[in-house]
């Protein structure tokens, strides 16, 4: 089995800002039925979050330095939330990611390294 990150790219400020309780609830529902559907298909969620606001964010610019609050400025988009899912079916999976896709801004779906995949 392959993992994958299954990043939820948007403004997770704009879910508690802009949104009424009633959409909060509904987006959140669509969630928990993409949860369900990967795991009635057979994919195997390993882990995940939803991140809080990117305004609770530290950076550290490349090449090190000082930690600075909030988001690098040049930021377009912001990183919600994600899932680690193991499956055999990246095809199927992108297929479940279409329910929250829905939801909010997109997603990105990336394979993990795999350590044996690395030079030793």
């Amino acid at each position: 089995m392959t993992e994958y990150m299954v990043v939820i790219l948007g403004d997770s400020d704009r879910w508690w800002s802009s949104m009424s309780l009633a959409e909060r609830k509904d987006g959140y529902a669509e969630y928990t039925r993409f949860h369900r559907e990967v795991t009635q298909r057979g994919h195997r969620v390993l882990g995940g979050a939803e991140l809080h606001a990117s305004t609770e964010a530290k950076s550290i610019r490349p090449g090190g330095g000082p930690v600075t609050n909030g988001p690098f400025a040049e930021t377009a988009e912001h990183v919600g939330g994600y899932y680690l899912i193991e499956t055999d079916d990246l095809d199927d999976l992108l297929d479940c990611c279409q329910i929250i896709a829905r939801v909010g801004d997109g997603i990105e779906v990336r394979r993990t390294v795999d350590p044996a995949e690395r030079p030793s």
